[in-house]
Parts: C-alpha cells; structure tokens; sequence
C-alpha cells in the first residue's frame, strides 16, 4: 500500500506511548512506509513490521484519503 497518496494524521497519544515503550520514532516510519498492512472492521488497519527482537503494530483508520494513526503496539 502506497501511503504516499494518503494525508496522514498521527495522534499525540501514538509519540507518547512510543516513548513509552522505547519506540524511536523512525521506526514507526519506517512501519508505516515499508509494514505489511491488515485491514479490520469498516476503516481500521494495521501496519505490522516484523524485526528480529521485536514486532512493532501501527493502529489507525483510512476514511477517504485521509490515514490517521490512533496508536502503537509493541509484540514478539
């Protein structure tokens, strides 16, 4: 999925958590352009960038032609 074609809108709350959870944020870049993406319910979607220590999970919605990054997650 391109999301050079999308106006992307990343919440305070996504920086806040990533900070929390030691999370640089070039890495929630770098998911966002180079992730695989799962889509879920009517406008949900995930940006999922797997890495040797750990899995990093970009939440939003896409609703037209606008991205909107609501949180981060941190897996395995």
């Amino acid at each position: 999925m391109d999301v050079s074609k999308y106006d992307i809108a990343i919440k305070r709350h996504v920086f806040e958590r990533a900070m929390q959870r030691g999370i640089h944020p070039d890495v929630i870049e770098n998911t966002l352009l180079k992730g695989k993406v799962k889509k879920f319910g009517k406008h949900g979607i995930k940006f999922i960038s797997k890495g040797s220590k750990r899995t990093i999970i970009c939440v939003g919605e896409l609703i037209g032609n606008k991205l909107k990054i609501l949180t981060i997650e941190e897996g395995n």
